[in-house]
């Protein structure tokens, strides 16, 4: 695989058409989506579609990635590994109860990385969707938090995620038909 935070070559068993939409997922990176631009004998060229905070996110990990393939000195000091899930919009909810929408960078059992329109300041008690945590650090994109709890990997997803469900007396009432 040859990736860049715009485009990405990758093997495939099989070879999709120029303008198919696809979705493709890497232990490493995440989910992805995009077209294909191009295609070879079992390779296809993905233009990726993402939100210029993954882009960037996805500059920094290709970065890292390259600096510790030339450096082998430079270790991962995470103690879990970090995912993106497959919804990325979740509720931030402040100490005070205020609540605010946050795209969600990356996440792992003991933590969250976020980017929203508030920035909430290192030391901060917050929710990430239902997991309670304390801001650790700042970032020009967003922050980290640190979960109080470390969550269990199979419920993180589902904790993290907020949706909104409409309020079930503003739907219409079902009808029986003939």
């Amino acid at each position: 695989m040859r990736v860049s935070p715009f485009r990405m070559i990758v093997d495939v068993p099989v070879v999709g058409r120029v303008g198919d939409h696809i979705t493709s997922y890497f232990s490493e990176f995440g989910e992805f989506q995009g077209k294909i631009s191009d295609t070879r004998r079992g390779q296809i060229l993905l233009e990726l579609e993402m939100t210029p905070e993954k882009r960037e996110w996805m500059a920094d990990k290709l970065a890292w990635l390259l600096k510790r393939r030339q450096d082998p000195s430079v270790k991962e000091v995470r103690r879990d590994a970090r995912f993106i899930p497959q919804v990325s919009h979740t509720t931030l909810t402040l100490a005070d109860g205020s609540v605010h929408t946050c795209f969600i960078i990356d996440v792992s059992p003991g933590g969250v990385a976020v980017s929203s329109e508030v920035q909430p300041p290192v030391g901060m008690p917050l929710a990430i969707g239902s997991c309670v945590g304390r801001v650790v650090r700042s970032f020009s994109t967003g922050f980290a938090v640190r979960f109080v709890e470390k969550q269990n990997l199979a419920d993180l997803s589902r904790l993290i995620v907020r949706v909104d469900h409409p309020d079930k007396d503003s739907m219409p009432p079902l009808t029986a038909s003939a």
